[in-house]
């Protein structure tokens, strides 16, 4: 079979730095923008009364890569390998990945319409989106599920302290609050001096991280 995108994302996230680890963790507002054959109004009819949706998307920026049988999960510090099926991992025999996130509205009068606004996309800018798909909650959501080797790890959000002067907007400065407190750095990095810099929006963060606290120590506006 052969699959085509139907459109891409236009986010904030500029490079795989500071992307969340799954989707739904960081309120980012991002947008669906449709390739002009998908441009039909009739197509999305219906859409709008569902609050979330999926997204079947590519690992763009692994897609060159080979697959491998086993990976090492970040979040279980990067050294124990598990099958790349019990993982999330982009190096798969198929670059595809799956994103549940929270539709705000669907834009009928802009330039590229119909846009879909959507909210909490882990997706760096320029993703091609291959489908869409309601959520239904009686069906998507398992109560009973278990959480395999991710129920065995805690995450507590980090404090976040500027350390020098910004002007980063008002309308995304609680974005980037959320996740530095997350911290994005690779979990098997832990040395307190060593300085990360993160592309969003348009804005170049710099920071470190020392025990349970984010420092920034920079901000400047990306040309």
């Amino acid at each position: 079979m052969h699959i085509e995108p139907i459109g891409y994302i236009k986010s904030a996230y500029k490079t795989k730095f500071g992307v969340p680890r799954q989707a739904g963790l960081i309120d980012s507002i991002a947008y669906i923008v449709f390739n002009k054959e998908y441009r039909i109004v009739d197509a999305f009819r219906g859409l709008e009364e569902f609050s979330h949706i999926w997204l079947l998307w590519e690992f763009s920026q692994c897609s060159d890569k080979q697959w491998s049988p086993t990976v090492r999960p970040p979040k279980l510090g990067g050294n124990k390998r598990v099958g790349v099926f019990a993982a999330r991992s982009p190096f798969r025999p198929n670059s595809i990945g799956l994103s549940s996130v929270k539709l705000i509205e669907i834009d009928y009068k802009c330039e590229d319409a119909p846009v879909l606004c959507i909210s909490g996309a882990d997706l760096i800018d320029g993703t091609p989106i291959y489908d869409i798909k309601p959520y239904l909650p009686y069906t998507d959501c398992h109560s009973d599920a278990t959480e395999g080797f991710t129920d065995k790890i805690t995450h507590k959000p980090k404090n976040v302290v500027f350390n020098c002067e910004h002007s980063i907007d008002d309308g995304i400065f609680k974005t980037v609050i959320q996740i530095l407190e997350s911290d994005p750095r690779p979990s098997y990095q832990d040395d307190p001096d060593r300085i990360y810099g993160m592309d969003f929006d348009n804005y170049n963060v710099k920071f470190k991280v020392d025990n349970d606290t984010v420092y920034v120590t920079a901000v400047t506006q990306l040309k």
